[in-house]
């Protein structure tokens, strides 16, 4: 919505303040600055508020507004005066204003920094988290505009409004004053103010999935008179799942006197129902599409699954009917899955959805599966329900305009009946969010990953995000720096996912592996040492052996305490009649699920070849069996297979690895999750759950799996105590002049592209952090680099800083350990034989540095991924063989640890072959300084620090760059918004 002339001739319509954003009951609203056609609006809503809340907004009975009221609040100059509104359906459900005031609290204009500020709120509207929006919106338009502390004078009953000020989590002051509170509060982002966003963030984005997944009525809007299509499809998926809710059908075309389809109420629009609907179910073309939208709109529905095609799939025309769809369910406070959808399910005992296309719903399970792609949705559920495992949810987004895998995120980080995170990724919205999020979900439960379109170099069709230009192997760096369990294909996801959902995590990474095959055995045994596991030697039990062994050895194995994890391979064996044996595969998974049932927590595996019946077997998890303590104290004898199966409360954890953290609640007041048992304490003790163990037909992949949760339970138990930066550096940096130096030189009208900055610019900004780059001197002719090499004293380096020839002594662009005149004049006089001119190799004198190791440190800043520091040995080992390590900006102290830790070559930097150990703490301190530099100043959008030469003690910074840009938009700290594709 643009201004009118009339509305500000010096300002601009500030449109980058518009935002959709999800309330505290997971419906959406749309915050943008009020302008002079919203004087109709103003009036409307005004007199929709109650008179207790005018009078808690203006101190006095103000029934309606005055014309000049009206002028007031609706013209500004988005500068000193500003006001925001929230509407939903195109009408007004809140407001907020401030005006820039003085120290006497009068109007006035910059350099004044502070303002007053007001809220109002429709009574209908209270208690969705409207007003705590509002606050981040009008504090970051505050802050943009030079202002940094709001003052609101509020009436002492009016604790709603009290609360939403005392709970941001921003420095205040408070006091009484005139029978009124008057409150100061500082806009600097605070830590906790960070936090208390963030969580309300997760609240309300995890309550929009729950809309979608949980209603309590769904329609089908494109419902076919006739059997098939799309419509038909979903509504009888929808009731053969046994939806607990109600289910309509809605078809447009529907003749007056048919009032049920399939046995459900039919309806020709959302309208005729008479009551609430929470989810519609849009089938229909592209070009009905809007009509049915509105219908919902105006009829209160909560949320939207669209299958319908034609959207951003189609090119540049469907790319625009997708953001129209967006913005419109957007307006009427509702959320979307899709377009192009495949639809969702929802196992819970209580909804049992299945609003999708999916011929067979897959079981009830611990699985949590969303999926970008319709055809590989179909490939997973086919996959997992071969292999009998069971997902809590599915989700197939399609081109994901608005719901997306940080939702789903959000969503599953505190759902009780999810304890695995699959995700099959072509495109990242927003990575920053989404890397964030699987930390924190990662600190809980596990979060596979597979990413697709990983080398197209481009968008998929129908996804509109951000381009990053790290490669794919930085981006999985990233991820496993998050805790995210990054695998290359969906095969891989399943395998992982199973092992994950049924199976403890190991302790560490020794790993049993016992079986009837002596060949199967050393495969998995070199399959280990592959995967960087500490594989034993493999036990083989004979081609004789019997279930009895097998369940005796792995008894055995699991009670070891120097085993983590237990490997079992399988074949065929023979009878007494020398024939092999195929057929009593449930008879080896009973004494296989006894074995793990009763012994030590650690996870197994079963590697099989052609064992009929035994993965299917494995896969079945019998329920709790009370039994006498005679039977109980012996070997327990081998369950029946048929018994029923038993949900899993959550993925249980070995002996070695640390607690979980505690589970969020779901609403206020709400404890952790506790675990019940199953028989009252009076009764019989149990036997434990004889849970599902994971099959693999190839030993790498059951290896694989048992790695990746090996990585996982390690980075688990290093998350527990999360690094910090080191306190020390604040008195060793200079940020108020860096910021300073930085602004100069930018100048008042930067470049958007940016700028290098020179050599002599570039030492001074990195020496404001404490990073000092040995000095160099030009040397345009012989006698000028015997003069600089007098200035700086032998021995010294003579180097070319052409671009084509920088940092490559191979080329001989570099002699080193010139210790006299003549030696300097030589060398000089060899490299312009060699390699050109003076004035094309532009050679520079540099006084020698200790010996050590040649490293590389950079620091760039992504598009797509933000901030990225990376590490590597210069030269080969990282130029051509790739071998660097990176990490997300800001860089912890344990970060930095393991950057110098994690490339290959790091044995280089550790005494191999019996060299001194480089000073490793000096290198992470360099580290966390470009760390540190890097987040503090956006603007500094590249640092490359190359060679830094690390001795045994200390170490040398011999070439650096840094290159300055416009500060990019931080859309992870600023207030919550969703994203615009």
């Amino acid at each position: 919505m643009q201004p009118t002339p009339e509305q500000s001739p010096h300002h601009a319509y500030p449109d980058h303040w518009e935002a959709d954003v999800v309330l505290r009951d997971g419906g959406t609203a749309r915050i943008r600055p009020i302008t002079t056609d919203d004087a109709e609006r103003l009036v409307s809503f005004y007199e929709q508020v109650s008179d207790e809340s005018k009078y808690y907004r203006f101190f006095a009975p103000y029934p309606r507004l005055s014309a000049k009221d009206v002028h007031r609040f609706t013209h500004h100059d988005y500068v000193d005066r500003v006001g925001l509104a929230v509407t939903v359906g195109g009408e007004f459900i809140a407001t907020v204003r401030y005006d820039r005031i003085d120290a006497t609290g009068r109007p006035a204009s910059a350099p004044a920094d502070e303002a007053e500020v007001a809220f109002l709120v429709q009574d209908a509207h209270q208690g969705r988290g409207v007003a705590s929006a509002l606050l981040e919106h009008i504090a970051a338009v505050a802050r943009e505009r030079g202002i940094r502390r709001f003052a609101a004078e509020v009436l002492p009953a009016n604790n709603k409004m009290i609360k939403v000020f005392r709970d941001a989590g921003y420095t205040q002051q408070r006091s009484f004053e005139d029978g009124s509170v008057h409150l100061t509060l500082d806009l600097e982002p605070t830590a906790e103010s960070l936090a208390v966003q963030r969580a309300r963030e997760q609240r309300a984005e995890a309550r929009s999935v729950q809309r979608l997944i949980a209603p309590g009525s769904v329609a089908v809007i494109g419902t076919g008179r006739n059997p098939g299509g799309v419509g038909r499809t979903v509504l009888r998926n929808l009731l053969a799942a046994g939806f607990t809710g109600r289910t309509y059908a809605v078809n447009s075309a529907l003749a007056a006197d048919q009032a049920t389809i399939d046995g459900v109420p039919a309806h020709r629009s959302i309208g005729e129902i008479s009551e609430p609907v929470d989810l519609a179910v849009v089938a229909v073309p592209a070009d009905r599409v809007p009509e049915a939208v509105t219908d919902c709109g105006e009829h209160g529905v909560q949320g939207l699954v669209v299958l319908s095609a034609g959207y951003a799939e189609w090119g540049a025309e469907g790319r625009e009917r997708q953001r129209e769809l967006v913005r419109q369910a957007r307006s009427y406070g509702m959320r979307i899955i899709g377009p192009n959808a495949f639809g969702v399910i929802n196992n819970s005992d209580t909804v049992r959805l299945n609003a999708s296309l999916a011929p067979e719903s897959p079981a009830p399970g611990r699985i949590g599966l969303f999926t970008q792609s319709g055809a590989i949705g179909i490939a997973l559920l086919s996959g997992l329900y071969r292999r009998g495992a069971g997902l809590s949810t599915f989700i197939s987004a399609g081109n994901r305009a608005d719901i997306s895998g940080n939702d789903f995120l959000q969503y599953w980080y505190e759902d009780p009946d999810t304890d695995v995170a699959l995700l099959y990724l072509e495109s990242i919205g927003n990575p920053r969010k989404f890397t964030r999020l699987a930390r924190r979900t990662a600190a809980t439960k596990p979060v596979v990953v597979v990413k697709g379109a990983r080398h197209s170099g481009s968008t998929p069709p129908g996804h509109a995000v951000p381009v990053s230009r790290i490669p794919d192997a930085t981006v999985s760096a990233l991820m496993r720096q998050a805790g995210v369990i990054r695998v290359d294909t969906v095969t891989e996801m399943v395998d992982a996912g199973l092992l994950l959902a049924d199976q403890p995590l190991p302790a560490g990474p020794r790993i049993a592996i016992l079986g009837n095959s002596e060949s199967l055995g050393l495969l998995t045994y070199d399959a280990c040492l592959a995967e960087g596991l500490r594989p034993r030697p493999p036990r083989d039990l004979t081609t004789a052996a019997t279930p009895q062994d097998f369940r005796d050895a792995l008894a055995e194995a699991l009670a070891d305490s120097n085993c983590d994890a237990v490997v079992v391979t399988a074949i065929p064996w023979v009878g007494e009649n020398g024939e092999a044996e195929s057929g009593d595969g449930e008879v080896l998974a009973a004494a296989l699920r006894t074995a793990a049932a009763t012994g030590p927590a650690k996870p197994v595996a079963v590697v099989h070849v052609e064992i009929g019946g035994l993965a299917e077997a494995l896969a079945a998890a019998t329920s709790t069996a009370a039994v006498p303590p005679v039977a109980r104290a012996s070997a327990p004898a081998a369950p029946d297979a048929s018994a029923a199966p038993a949900r899993r409360t959550a993925p249980p954890t070995a002996q070695a690895a640390p607690p979980a953290a505690p589970s969020v609640p779901t609403t206020p007041g709400d404890g952790p999750t506790q675990q019940r048992s199953d028989t009252d304490p009076g009764d019989t003790p149990a036997v434990p759950v004889l849970g599902r163990i994971p099959a693999y037909p190839a030993a790498e992949r059951a290896v694989r799996a048992l790695a990746e949760a090996v990585k996982y339970a390690q980075w688990r138990r290093q998350a527990a105590v999360p690094g910090k930066v080191p306190e020390f550096l604040d008195d060793t940096i200079d940020e108020v002049g860096a910021a300073a130096r930085i602004d100069a030189l930018l100048g008042p009208d930067p470049d958007p592209r940016g700028r290098s900055l020179g050599h002599d610019e570039a030492c001074e900004l990195l020496g404001r952090y404490g990073i000092t780059v040995r000095p160099t001197l030009p040397a345009p002719d012989p006698d000028a680099a015997v003069a600089a090499a007098a200035r700086l004293g032998y021995p010294v380096a003579l180097k070319t800083t052409a671009p084509h020839l920088r940092h490559r002594a191979d080329l001989g662009g570099v002699r080193l350990d010139l210790a006299n005149e003549a030696a300097l004049r030589r060398a000089y006089g060899e490299l312009t034989d060699l390699l050109g001119k003076p004035t094309e190799l532009q050679p520079v004198v540099q006084s020698m540095a200790p010996r050590g190791v040649d490293t590389v440190v950079r620091a760039t800043i992504d598009p797509a991924a933000g901030a990225v520091l990376s590490f590597g040995l210069a030269g080969a080992p990282s130029e051509l063989l790739g071998d660097t390590a990176h990490r997300l900006v800001p860089a912890t102290d344990r970060d930095a640890a393991e950057l110098i830790r994690f490339i290959r070559a790091a044995p280089v930097l550790f005494g191999w072959r019996g060299s001194a150990p480089v000073d490793s703490a000096a290198l992470e301190e360099l580290l966390l300084r470009v760390s540190r530099l890097v987040d503090d100043h956006p603007e500094v959008v590249s640092v490359a620090l190359e060679p830094v030469v690390v001795a045994t003690q200390g170490l040398t910074v011999l070439g650096a760059s840094v290159r300055l840009a416009p500060s990019p938009a931080r859309t992870d700290l600023g207030p919550r918004r969703l994203p615009n594709y």
